[in-house]
């Protein structure tokens, strides 16, 4: 079963981002980041290639190099290419997060934002998903 985690009261969910990533492709896993749009997945992909802080190779799912790349960044759910992480930036619930071995949903501050995932929280909890929650406002970030 598909093991779902939120990550609340995110004050930078791009910085975030890379924190999740570093230490996912650090254990050699892969990940899928989901965004709404084209122009949101290309803005990702160069937000995360642009990290002095560590190396984020990544590509869009149907990119020339993406079957090797631990990062895909897409908004479309037809070229899935593993079922390691998903980590998710859109509303509703992706009708495919139940492929993945991990879910992570990364939550801002805005109530716009909490709002929407609540209502994703409660689909996985009433069906049956556990659920992690971090709260990043408790550890002052």
């Amino acid at each position: 079963m598909t093991r779902v985690e939120f990550f609340f009261n995110v004050k930078d969910k791009r910085q975030k981002l890379v924190s999740i990533s570093e230490k996912l492709i650090a254990r050699g896993m892969k990940l899928m980041v989901y965004v709404s749009t084209a122009d949101e997945a290309a803005a990702t992909r160069n937000y995360l290639w642009q990290q002095p802080c560590c190396f984020l190779p990544n590509d869009s799912a149907d990119g020339a190099i993406s079957s090797s790349s631990p990062i895909v960044v897409d908004f479309d759910h037809e070229n899935l290419l593993h079922d390691e992480v998903l980590i998710n930036f859109q509303h509703p619930h992706p009708r495919f997060f139940s492929r993945f071995k991990r879910l992570i949903e990364i939550v801002g501050v805005e109530e716009e934002d909490k709002e929407t995932a609540r209502i994703r929280y409660k689909f996985y909890r009433d069906r049956g998903y556990e659920i992690t929650v971090f709260d990043e406002a408790s550890k002052g970030t």
